[in-house]
């Protein structure tokens, strides 16, 4: 017998689906680029790059998502410091990378990605990632005021986080020739 889904769940899919919609075109390609990448979906360099350089950047890319599962699998139970070490360091250099590459505008960009890349139990630990990145000196100063001021007092203070795995995972659409759709 299928799961059933409760009309909550479409409406918290659609909900995540306004929220990517609202994201730049730039954005919205680098994170189903990244997803491509970190969740093994498909051959990124095939499907993502247009010239040497991007395919460069993403056989780079591939490299840091290497700690991914490492990152999964080291998601503290609590919020022990001791505990957090072995997951922090890995998070907050692949958040330093894909900071670097000028695609994730803001803090809700890089929430939106790394719950999917991760899962929902590496909200609690999102903002200090995003924030020990986003401080890095390899980002212009600039750079570094814009995104640190695009984290909100609410996320970066909240008093708990939703254990709700995401819905939506946006994926490559090909286009419709419309002359032969009709």
């Amino acid at each position: 017998m299928g799961t059933q889904t409760k009309p909550a769940d479409g409406a918290l899919t659609l909900v995540e689906m306004k929220e990517f919609a609202g994201f730049s075109k730039g954005t919205q390609r680098y994170i189903r680029r990244s997803l491509d990448i970190g969740l093994g979906r498909r051959d990124a360099i095939k499907r993502w790059s247009r010239d040497v350089g991007e395919a460069a950047s993403i056989r780079a890319q591939a490299r840091v998502y290497q700690r991914l599962d490492h990152v999964r699998h080291h998601i503290p139970d609590d919020s022990g410091i001791d505990a957090m070490e072995p997951m922090m360091s890995p998070l907050v250099t692949m958040t330093a990378f894909d900071l670097g590459q000028d695609r994730l505008p803001d803090f809700a960009a890089y929430r939106f990605l790394y719950e999917r890349l991760i899962g929902a139990s590496v909200r609690p630990w999102l903002p200090g990632a995003f924030c020990a990145a986003a401080a890095l000196p390899h980002l212009h100063p600039e750079r570094r005021r814009a995104l640190l001021q695009s984290i909100s007092e609410a996320a970066a203070t909240a008093p708990g986080w939703s254990n709700r795995e995401p819905a939506f995972y946006p994926e490559w659409v090909e286009k419709v020739d419309l002359s032969v759709a009709h």
